[in-house]
């Protein structure tokens, strides 16, 4: 679908995993500053592990929004600080042919503090550099990131956005959190000051395939790890 040496990213689990319907997608070269366009629907590739079998399904490919910033700082804790409920971000790069590991790609996330701000923008500072960063994924096509759960904007439910390097190519998506969840993290501080918003339901970029970027969710100490894993077709 997207060439040669296009760089696909998508959600793998195990068989049974829901998989709404595709957004716009497409693979740039070079930097993306905006909506893609065009559309797709989903690609299977099924392959035995162990005793289980896990589908690949591609997942839509989202806006890149107004808050990217190149040159992300290459770390692991990206808090700089904030404040918020922990959240360890575990994200895997996997084959979408054999569900194999693939390490070495860059994976980039960036996301809003508590209270709705970027860093580099607005209220967040044009010089600070919070709740940003990258990560080349290791030998088992893995990063972890140390950061908060997300606040929310106007317009816009709670997400992360994640884009995944391939030399000049690049796919950029959003991961998303269980409503249920969220609702319960903002009766807790500091988000309760903020509280409210946009749902899932009425978020028109989660309702494009978000069902697909949620992440898994567990309790960890006194908050949560977070986990998806992303298969790439190259």
């Amino acid at each position: 679908m997207f060439g040669a040496t296009g760089v696909a990213i998508i959600a793998a689990g195990c068989s049974g995993g829901g998989a709404d319907g595709a957004a716009a997608t497409g693979s740039t070269s070079g930097s993306n500053s905006g909506s893609t366009s065009g559309s797709t629907g989903t690609s299977d590739t099924s392959v035995a592990s162990g005793s289980s079998t896990v589908d690949c399904v591609l997942t839509p490919e989202m806006t890149e929004g107004p808050y990217y910033l190149d040159d992300q700082v290459i770390r692991r804790d990206v808090t700089e600080g904030k404040t918020g409920l922990p959240l360890r971000l575990e994200l895997t790069v996997a084959d979408a042919t054999t569900c194999a590991p693939v390490p070495g790609l860059m994976v980039e996330i960036w996301h809003a503090d508590a209270e709705g701000s970027y860093s580099g923008f607005g209220s967040g500072g044009s010089t600070s550099t919070f709740l940003r960063g990258g990560q080349n994924a290791d030998t088992n096509g893995t990063v972890v990131f140390q950061t908060i759960y997300p606040g929310w904007y106007r317009g816009r439910t709670v997400h992360i956005h994640v884009k995944v390097h391939d030399g000049d190519t690049e796919h950029t998506s959003q991961l998303f959190f269980d409503q249920a969840l969220t609702d319960e993290v903002f009766t807790k501080a500091p988000y309760q000051g903020h509280s409210g918003g946009t749902t899932n339901s009425q978020d028109s970029i989660y309702g494009g395939g978000g069902a697909q970027t949620t992440l898994k969710m567990t309790p960890s100490g006194d908050g949560y790890t977070g986990t998806l894993v992303m298969g790439v077709r190259r």
